[in-house]
């Protein structure tokens, strides 16, 4: 029987496409809350001897859980085939070591939890910077997909002469990637973060990128202060206001505000979080992906 994807509230613009690219059907779904604050979840669509895949980006997690464990749950429940969870944006990954004492390893605990929900995950670059890979921490098969090709695409037919700009060593893996693919020079600024919201970056020499564009890239725009601390050193050095990409733009407490105050110019995002920012589309990606899954599992039916 043909698949069928179940977008959680927020992502149905997401799941339509995707369901599009895979040739599957698009369930809806009913959820809300009971009077006591008790989630309702409930499946409009049959799911019994189907592969069935929820859709859900984990951006501000913890009020989506609850009804995205429910779901997968109650199609298990109703007769399912296999479950899988396409999460754009997989939260729960930054909290990966023990900070301080009588903290725990989130990333972990999370992987456990949705390991034992879901059949397979598919997610778009994760936050993988202790880890080197999903499989570490999560038991179900898994993909992770690159947005860097289709950032690389928008910088080559929107930005003249551009050098990309990792803002922080973790970065570099998206700033690497990019500039090879737009085949440009690229940088790594070095960060020192005293605090959630206090951050410092030294950046190499800029000489001879007086008729660059910088193009800040980095996996995470949260509370903005990393990409904050690179815009003004980039505008400390006369250079062009930078154009600033994130995959997952998270923007909590006014970050994009204080973005633009800093002297950004253009900020653009991946749609894996629903914003005015996004700019660049990863469902046609994320399809791919998720389609490895669930021909596999229609064959071994």
């Amino acid at each position: 029987m043909m698949s069928v994807l179940f977008p959680l509230p927020g992502n149905e613009m997401f799941a339509a496409s995707v369901a599009k690219a895979l040739s599957c059907e698009l369930g809806d779904l009913e959820t809300r809350l009971f009077p006591d604050g008790e989630s309702y979840v409930r499946l409009l669509a049959p799911v019994k001897d189907r592969d069935v895949a929820l859709v859900c980006t984990l951006h501000k997690p913890d009020d989506k859980l609850i009804r995205l464990y429910l779901a997968a749950s109650t199609a298990r429940e109703l007769g399912a085939r296999r479950i899988g969870l396409i999460a754009p944006y997989l939260a729960y990954m930054r909290q990966d070591s023990h900070f301080k004492p009588g903290e725990g390893a989130a990333s972990q605990h999370m992987a456990r939890f949705l390991s034992g929900t879901f059949d397979w995950l598919v997610a778009v670059d994760p936050h993988l910077h202790r880890h080197h890979s999903l499989d570490e921490i999560y038991s179900i098969p898994s993909r992770v997909v690159q947005s860097a090709p289709m950032i690389a695409a928008w910088i080559r037919e929107n930005v003249t002469h551009p050098v990309v700009i990792g803002p922080d060593a973790e970065s570099e893996q998206w700033a690497a990637k990019v500039a090879r693919a737009v085949g440009c020079q690229h940088a790594i600024l070095q960060k020192t973060r005293y605090g959630d919201r206090d951050v410092e970056v030294t950046a190499p020499q800029t000489a001879g990128w007086e008729h660059m564009t910088p193009v800040i890239v980095d996996d995470i725009a949260s509370t903005g202060r990393t990409m904050i601390a690179a815009i003004q050193h980039l505008r400390a050095a006369c250079l062009p206001a930078p154009v600033c990409i994130a995959v997952h733009g998270v923007f909590a407490d006014g970050a994009l505000d204080d973005m633009r105050a800093a002297g950004a110019g253009r900020i653009v995002t991946c749609n894996t979080i629903t914003h005015p920012s996004n700019a660049i589309a990863l469902e046609e990606a994320v399809a791919s992906a998720a389609s490895e899954f669930m021909a596999c599992l229609s064959a071994a039916a």
